[in-house]
């Protein structure tokens, strides 16, 4: 299973976001993209979604162009999470989370007891399977994340793409979701997260992509490319990385 883009580009009417953006990734590996608000990272994500089409360029999943692929096809290879959802009916914790089981039924028909096993399973995976019959309007931003994320889980796709999946979690839940998704890559899925937190890339990623005016302005592992100068290129900030930890520098 493979990601490949090569020279994208975007528009929103005359407003270009996109400029001839590039990645690789593979099964196995979690892909960190980086960069400041506004700079692409959703817009790219929904363009790898079919929810958006390039300008130009080239975007395949596993060999194929992405507008080759249905809907179902699609959803059968990739799950997304989103930042946040505002939910329009209170369903339980475990309907949402069981949703994901959806590319997997034909249009009439309903979870399987095997589908409520494998919803069961991801409950548990993150810690959240007392939460399951609670209403998803009921419950926190981050568990509310926490059901998101449970729900890609089910879908049983082998490519995870996670828009800030973290924003909304406590410090001890971002660590267990970005540790479960670094297994997840050791088990052979490929992970592709934007995160505004290049210290969490350091430990967790396999290789970072960092975008700056609608471009890739370095690519490859975290502990190579994560430097002082790119951490003012892309967030203008003054900090030091000394042995894989960032410093920044005293206002």
């Amino acid at each position: 299973m493979s990601i490949e883009i090569e020279n994208l580009h975007f528009s929103y009417g005359m407003h270009e976001v996109l400029k001839g953006y590039s990645l690789s990734a593979d099964c196995g590996e979690i892909v960190y993209v980086l960069g400041a608000n506004g700079v692409g990272k959703s817009t790219l994500f929904r363009c790898l979604l079919g929810h958006l089409k390039p300008t130009s360029g080239s975007m395949l999943i596993n060999g194929k162009p992405v507008g080759k692929y249905s809907p179902q096809e699609l959803a059968k290879l990739v799950a997304y999470i989103p930042q946040s959802c505002t939910p329009s009916f209170n369903y339980s914790v475990r309907q949402i989370a069981a949703m994901g089981r959806t590319a997997h039924l034909s249009l009439f028909e309903s979870p399987s007891e095997r589908d409520y096993e494998i919803t069961d399973k991801a409950l548990e995976k993150l810690g959240i399977e007392n939460l399951a019959e609670s209403g998803i309007c009921e419950i926190s931003g981050g568990e509310r994340q926490l059901a998101l994320i449970a729900r890609a889980l089910v879908q049983e796709a082998k490519i995870l793409i996670m828009d800030e999946p973290t924003s909304n979690l406590d410090y001890g839940n971002q660590i267990r979701v970005q540790s479960l998704m670094r297994s997840l890559a050791h088990e052979g899925m490929l992970i592709l997260m934007s995160s505004h937190n290049p210290q969490y890339a350091i430990h967790f990623a396999d290789k970072v992509s960092a975008i700056y005016n609608g471009v890739s302005v370095a690519f490859g592992d975290p502990r190579e490319i994560i430097d002082a100068s790119l951490l003012l290129k892309l967030y203008g900030l003054s900090a030091q990385v000394n042995d894989g930890l960032i410093i920044p520098a005293l206002i």
